[in-house]
């Protein structure tokens, strides 16, 4: 089996991510540094791939002789002894000279490894993400190992470090061979593949009518269905094709509130729904169009924005609403409304019982993953960017006009960007908004989640200042 071991300096959430990965608090986790200090392994499952997982101790630069540097010499067997490595750093508290000594040293090393920004759901963990581009050990991926979130990132990141045959899954066939050709200013764009494979996931509340709708498209009576609330406790997947496109499609258990899930066995399967989640490319909210956007709807939809999923609205039930044009565009003012995050998301009115609306929504499922995947030219990013700052200069503080400087997007799905700019913390969230409502407005980027993150940039002279003191 892959052997993966967890390596970093002290106290950057390695124990919490080795948990999460074995599904058990088998590793001690405290706000102490160094509680870990032994090699410890364990069986982990990362939503379709298994693995062994090795926690090690926390990286620190000491002697040799010293309990520390014996440690180190456990963690660096460690990683010679693994397949591959996740090295973790905090992005909440950013990169220290400690995380650039031990990057330095795995790059010598030559072993394969992963780099890994945890605590990123934090406030302000933008800055240490994109700092730890500057460890040379390629894109870091964003994940909360507290909370769960950026999962199905570690677990592509994983899959494409080792090759799919080494776990004997499938090939992302969306991620693979993508073609790419020179734009007008000569500049890389990819090619985005209609005929690519789609990875969905129907979500919603219970009884919103998610299997029927997927029996629906299938034409047959794959999944069980009834008036009963809860049927549905596996995510189950069905394949299927559209226009000659592969389709995996999941069906999962309906999401209700925390207060009102009780059993064990409801408690796992939205545990499972929520991995479908992060496993998906297009997640499909299946709301009730008779009562739409309860407040567990919302926070269906804000969790699919915030895991950066491509998210489509069908409104189910369509055939029992008598007055349509009247119902549908309240619908649609609501839906901009209530969901400011994902401004622009297609919503779709379907009847799972009788499949009308469901070639609608499958060419909005189609249109929203090639939105997810779209990517904007440097050249083309940085001329917007200069008008927009001549049509709505950045706020002035204490008198001095925040100076925004240079913009590119670092990946897509979703789509993500950096701004460089003289003082990242005083540009605000009004700012930020105008520039990703015009992102969407200028590129087509609606209904997408789009990450827009401000860093400052490097000085050069900052570690001559230091030499010389």
């Amino acid at each position: 089996m892959v052997t993966i071991a967890i390596i970093g300096r002290p106290n950057v959430g390695k124990s919490t991510l080795f948990n999460r990965l074995v599904g058990k608090r088998l590793a001690l986790v405290d706000d102490r540094p160094g509680v870990t200090r032994d090699r410890r392994e364990g069986d982990a499952t990362l939503l379709d791939i298994e693995f062994t997982v090795v926690d090690t101790a926390g990286l620190e630069d000491a002697g040799a002789q010293t309990l520390e540097g014996r440690m180190r010499a456990q963690t660096e067997a460690a990683v010679d002894a693994a397949d591959l490595s996740l090295f973790v750093v905090d992005a909440k508290s950013g990169l220290t000279p400690q995380d650039s000594f031990f990057g330095e040293l795995l790059r010598r090393r030559g072993r394969p490894v992963i780099l890994v920004a945890n605590k990123a759901e934090a406030r302000g963990s933008d800055v240490g993400f994109y700092d730890a581009f500057s460890l040379g050990l390629g894109e870091p991926v964003a994940i909360s190992a507290e909370h769960g979130e950026g999962m199905g990132d570690l677990r592509d990141a994983i899959v494409a470090a080792l090759g799919p045959e080494v776990f004997d899954v499938e090939v992302d066939e969306a991620e693979a061979d993508v073609e790419v050709v020179l734009d007008e200013e000569g500049e890389p764009v990819e090619v985005y593949d209609e005929t690519k494979p789609l990875r969905i996931a129907i979500v919603g509340r219970p009884n919103a009518g998610k299997s029927t709708l997927i029996n629906r498209f299938i034409g047959q009576d794959r999944l069980l269905t009834g008036p009963e609330a809860g049927i549905t406790r596996d995510s189950i997947s069905v394949e299927w094709e559209w226009r000659g496109r592969r389709v995996k499609m999941f069906d999962t258990a309906g999401l209700r509130r925390k207060a009102k899930i009780q059993e064990k066995l409801e408690k796992l399967s939205v545990a499972d729904a929520l991995r479908a989640i992060k496993f998906a490319e297009v997640v499909v909210i299946v709301l009730d169009a008779t009562i739409p956007f309860e407040r567990q709807d919302l926070q269906i939809a804000d969790l699919i924005a915030r895991e950066g999923r491509a998210p489509v609205i069908a409104f189910n039930k369509w055939d029992l609403i008598e007055d349509r044009q009247e119902v549908l565009a309240d619908l649609r003012e609501r839906t901009e409304r209530l969901l400011p995050q994902i401004r622009g998301i297609q919503a779709v009115p379907i009847s799972g019982e009788t499949g009308t609306g469901l070639e609608r929504l499958m060419k909005a499922i189609a249109e929203t993953h090639e939105t997810w995947n779209r990517r904007v030219s440097t050249a083309k990013l940085n001329q917007w960017l200069e008008r927009m700052v001549a049509h709505h200069p950045p706020p002035a503080v204490a008198g001095r006009r925040v100076n925004v400087k240079y913009m590119t997007q670092v990946k897509t799905r979703p789509p993500t960007f950096i701004v460089s700019t003289t003082r990242p913390e005083a540009l605000g969230a009004s700012y930020t908004r105008y520039l990703v409502n015009g992102l969407r407005e200028d590129f087509g980027l609606a209904g997408v989640p789009i990450r827009l993150n401000l860093r400052k940039p490097a000085n050069p002279y900052a570690s001559r200042k230091k030499r010389s003191h």
